[in-house]
């Protein structure tokens, strides 16, 4: 039997087990448009990019860091972002760090809208959102803090695989320096929780 006859054969079987005029009541339309409503909301919130978070101290420098050194493609903001889905569903609450800018430094200069900053894109199905606000290091270091260690991981492997200068300063949390075109001196830093 091939697959299209067991298939057919699978949902007649549905469709025999339930009476059509229940089927096809107010009731049982608003049953399966919510149904597919959710399905449609599933595969909407599933296919959608990962998304890593970067804090900078100079959206300008780490512009020509991302784009220049890196050679990271720009991205188009993701639709659940836009439409900040990932707050309102409750599957990626604020980090206490964006609301506490006194722990990092200066105030941030753009709101916590999903769509400020600068996005590019990481790797298939992965994209680096850059937004401002992160404290200038020691010595006027460009500080570009991470709120999580796959995302930092994933720039350390495009830095190795460019050939770009850097140095690990401390594996957990990761800690690592990296020189940019202009010679000036980037720290990345993992904010551990």
């Amino acid at each position: 039997m091939d697959l299209t006859v067991s298939f057919s054969l699978t949902s007649s079987a549905i469709v025999a087990a339930f009476p059509l005029d229940s089927l096809f009541s107010t009731q049982g339309i608003m049953i399966m448009l919510l149904a597919a409503y959710a399905v449609a909301m599933w595969m909407f919130l599933t296919s959608a990019p990962k998304v890593y978070t970067i804090m900078v101290s100079d959206l300008e420098i780490a512009r020509q860091f991302y784009e220049g050194m890196l050679e990271l493609p720009a991205a188009d903001v993701p639709l659940h972002y836009y439409y900040n889905y990932e707050q309102t569903l409750g599957g990626a609450g604020i980090d206490p760090l964006y609301l506490s800018s006194a722990s990092l430094g200066a105030p941030t200069t753009q709101g916590l809208g999903g769509s400020d900053g600068l996005w590019y894109t990481l790797k298939k199905n992965t994209q680096l959102h850059v937004i401002s606000g992160a404290s200038l290091g020691h010595k006027n270091r460009q500080r570009h803090v991470g709120f999580d260690r796959d995302g930092l991981e994933a720039i350390l492997l495009r830095v190795q695989a460019l050939g770009v200068k850097y140095k690990i300063r401390r594996e957990k949390p990761l800690n690592f320096l990296v020189k940019d075109i202009e010679g000036r001196t980037i720290e990345m830093a993992e904010v551990s929780s």
